[in-house]
């Protein structure tokens, strides 16, 4: 069985008093069978230190962007571009919108959502969708951009029945954090039970949102299972299955070869 973390960052796991290194972080996810993982970039200059932690490394992938939050000043979507061009890039974000925390900077989040997805298309790498109080904005911004074009999905999803079938119809996926195994989120949980198991992915989006029964501490890649666990009890597969299922979805829409991710089953 191996299951892969769909959207974690690396970068920012504490390596002083929880992990020695990023191979311990690794090991302790491959122990319980999350063999691979995709790390995700919130800026430019926090992408090239990213790499530079992670190194070649064949078990995790890369993505590359400027997450909504990051909007206060602007950045150079040529150096964006040229970044994301890496072949060891599978993604491009997480991009999106958030109102919740920044409506300030609106104007400077769509711009920067619509480029992420042109490039996306350009480069022929699927984008990694946030949003947060911006549902309307963001599909619609989805749609005018044309983003059936590069694929996507929507990651940490905590939106309506209504939007996850938008999303789908739109070609996109959809993906689960630990949010799903809270005691407040019985909405999502039908959204999950919805979604087709062709559709969704798991992540940790570690080091945050760690799942029951680790609220409270920090998240990471290994903790992934739990949510698949839960996942796979809602919808009433096994774990094999639904493990099965979300890897195959994650080398399909992110273009990852199978063989790659397959060499780091757990023995």
């Amino acid at each position: 069985m191996l299951l892969v973390d769909s959207h974690c960052h690396l970068d920012g796991l504490d390596y002083q008093s929880v992990h020695k290194d990023l191979d311990d972080v690794l090991d302790k996810a491959r122990q319980r069978d999350v063999g691979f993982v995709l790390a995700v970039a919130t800026t430019l200059p926090g992408f090239s230190s990213m790499k530079t932690l992670i190194g070649r490394r064949d078990n995790v992938a890369l993505s590359c962007g400027v997450h909504p939050l990051n909007q206060q000043e602007p950045y150079d979507y040529d150096e964006l571009r040229r970044l994301a061009d890496d072949a060891d890039v599978v993604a491009m974000g997480e991009t999106g919108l958030d109102y919740h925390y920044q409506p300030e900077t609106k104007g400077r989040q769509q711009a920067s959502f619509r480029q992420h997805i042109r490039i996306g298309r350009e480069l022929h790498k699927p984008v990694i969708v946030h949003t947060r109080s911006a549902r309307a904005d963001t599909l619609a911004i989805l749609r005018e951009e044309q983003v059936e074009g590069c694929g996507g999905v929507l990651h940490c999803f905590t939106e309506d029945l209504a939007t996850a079938r938008t999303l789908l119809d739109m070609g996109f996926y959809i993906s689960f954090s630990g949010i799903v195994t809270f005691r407040t989120a019985d909405e999502l949980r039908e959204v999950a039970r919805y979604v087709p198991l062709d559709r969704l992915l798991v992540e940790t989006d570690s080091p945050w949102l760690a799942p029951v029964p680790y609220r409270g501490k920090e998240n990471q890649p290994a903790w992934v299972r739990d949510v698949a666990e839960y996942l796979a009890l809602l919808k009433g597969v096994s774990l094999e299955a639904l493990a099965e299922a979300t890897t195959a979805n994650f080398c399909r829409l992110f273009a990852v070869d199978p063989d790659r991710v397959g060499r780091h089953t757990q023995r």
